[in-house]
C-alpha cells in the first residue's frame, strides 16, 4: 500500500510516496525530466517486499511545489533536505535519467550519505549539442520551466561532475537501455567505467527500462541492493 506524504524542505513543499515496512532499509527513487514519483508503479511495490521506499517529486514535477527556480544543484539539495527531514543517514539510490544525474551529484558531494546506487540509463556528464526543446501541447505533470532552466545544466554540463565521479564511494549498478535508448550508450559504459565500484548490466528495451521490463529490472536492482 502506497502512503501519499509532503514535506517543506529548502522552503519548497516536496511530495513523496511511501512503500513498505517501517523499519526496513532505506531506498529513495528518482524519477526522470518530466515524470513524477507514479513513474515507479511498476517496480516501487515488488522493491518494497524489503525495502522503505521514498519515491519522491522533484521540486516543479507533480505534486511537489512548482517555484520557478530550478537547478541540478537545488535537486542535490532538496534530496539531501528530505534525507535529513527524514532522519535517514546512508541510503540507497536509484535515479532514472535525470533522476540519475541528481543521483550521481548526491553521490559525489556527499558519498557518505549513498549506500548503493542505482543508476538507469543515465548519460556521462559530458557536453552534447544543443537542441531547442519543443513544448508539449496540453496541460504538463511538470513546469515547463524545469526543461529550460535545465537543458543547458545538461547539453554542458560543469567539467567537475566528470572529474569527480570517482569520488563514488558506493557500490553502484548501472543499467543500459541498449540500442533502442536515444541516450548513447556508449557515454553509459563510460559512466560505468569512471566510478569506482560500478558494474554494468544492458537490458535491452530502451530508454525506459523500468517501465518496458519492469520485472528484469526489478529482479537486478533488488539482488543488487541485497548484495546478491
Amino acid at each position: 500500500m502506497v502512503d501519499q506524504r509532503a514535506l517543506v524542505v529548502n522552503g519548497v513543499r516536496l511530495a513523496h510516496e511511501v512503500y513498505g515496512p517501517h523499519n526496513a532499509p532505506p531506498v529513495v527513487l528518482l524519477h526522470a525530466l518530466g515524470e513524477d514519483a507514479r513513474s515507479w508503479h511498476t517496480v516501487a511495490p515488488a522493491l518494497a517486499a524489503e525495502r522503505r521506499v521514498y519515491a519522491l517529486d522533484l521540486r516543479g514535477h507533480g505534486r511537489s511545489e512548482w517555484p520557478g527556480t530550478y537547478s541540478l544543484q537545488l535537486m542535490v539539495s532538496d534530496v539531501l533536505g528530505f534525507l535529513d527531514a527524514r532522519g535517514l543517514g546512508a541510503v540507497d539510490v536509484v535515479g532514472h535519467s535525470l533522476g540519475g544525474v541528481v543521483a550521481h551529484l548526491l553521490a559525489q558531494e556527499r558519498p557518505h550519505r549513498v549506500a548503493r546506487l542505482v543508476l538507469e540509463d543515465v548519460p556521462v556528464p559530458r557536453p552534447r549539442t544543443p537542441t531547442a526543446p519543443v513544448r508539449p501541447d496540453g496541460p504538463l505533470g511538470f513546469d515547463w520551466d524545469v526543461v529550460t532552466a535545465l537543458r543547458p545544466q545538461l547539453d554542458t554540463p560543469d567539467p567537475a561532475w566528470l572529474d569527480r565521479l570517482d569520488r563514488i564511494t558506493a557500490e553502484t549498478l548501472v543499467v543500459a537501455g541498449g540500442p533502442a535508448s536515444h541516450i548513447p550508450q556508449d557515454g553509459v559504459a563510460e559512466l560505468a567505467r569512471r566510478i569506482p565500484a560500478a558494474r554494468m548490466i544492458t537490458i535491452p528495451v530502451g530508454h525506459m527500462v523500468h517501465d518496458e521490463a519492469p520485472e528484469d529490472f526489478t529482479r537486478a536492482v533488488a539482488a543488487f541492493l541485497s548484495g546478491r
